[in-house]
């Protein structure tokens, strides 16, 4: 069996990432992709036609608000941003991810 890359990985976390991502700042689209591939030493890479949709997902949500800005290079970006709700569904995320990946260690650690 070949290891799925990590990008099959990031799929069901994505909203999770993005929400954790806007957490540390408000930052356009690109930002949030770049940002995300630095914290993760390049192991997590957002593909931009995974990374929109779930932007327009979570602000349907209210989870995340957006604003038009103008980049460092000059260039119209929208800019987003968590909002209260957003970051109260973060906490709830962050737990049942730590759940789930404390079940799944202790599915591995199995002998």
């Amino acid at each position: 069996m070949n290891p799925r890359p990590p990008t099959d990985a990031l799929r069901g976390s994505l909203d999770l990432v993005i929400l954790k991502t806007l957490s540390l700042a408000p930052m356009h689209g690109w930002g949030i992709s770049q940002r995300v591939q630095q914290i993760s030493a390049g192991v997590l890479v957002v593909n931009q036609g995974s990374l929109y949709p779930a932007l327009q997902r979570l602000e349907k949500q209210v989870l995340i608000g957006s604003d038009w800005g103008t980049t460092n290079n000059n260039r119209r970006a929208r800019y987003y941003r968590l909002t209260a709700s957003g970051r109260r569904a973060l906490g709830k995320e962050i737990e049942s991810w730590h759940r789930f990946a404390a079940g799944l260690g202790s599915v591995l650690r199995s002998t």
